[in-house]
């Protein structure tokens, strides 16, 4: 059974720093694409950041909203995947949430997973 577990978030005041953290466990042959999402009170969910390996070379697309004050990073070696977040604001109060697409051992397809979310909160 594959699971993402997060960690990281907490109360931060604004201009603060936060590092999210999101593991993946189970018997897994590969991990595709992997994520971080995020859902304000009374809002859909949106896409924060996404990132790619290919030919061992990653590649990470940002929300305008979060160009040049997050980043996202991956250890394929230990199946997780991080969320940097600097100069953070109080907009980017929301809860936090991993999406991966996951191949799971002994089987032909890839998946998407998504963790339990971690709450991220923003204010003095």
């Amino acid at each position: 059974q594959v699971q993402l577990v997060e960690s990281g978030g907490g109360l931060v005041q604004p201009g603060g720093s936060l590092r999210l953290s999101c593991g993946a466990s189970g018997i897994i042959f590969s991990i595709n694409r992997m994520g971080w999402y995020r859902q304000a009170p009374g809002k859909e969910r949106e896409l924060v950041a996404l990132i790619t390996s290919r030919d061992s070379t990653n590649y990470a697309n940002y929300a305008d909203s979060v160009m040049g004050r997050f980043t996202i990073s991956r250890d394929d070696a230990k199946n997780t995947v991080y969320l940097q977040m600097n100069r953070l604001k109080p907009e980017d109060t929301a809860v936090y949430y991993c999406n991966a697409n996951i191949r799971p051992g002994g089987t032909r397809n890839s998946y998407d997973f998504w963790g339990q979310g971690t709450q991220v909160t923003v204010s003095s």
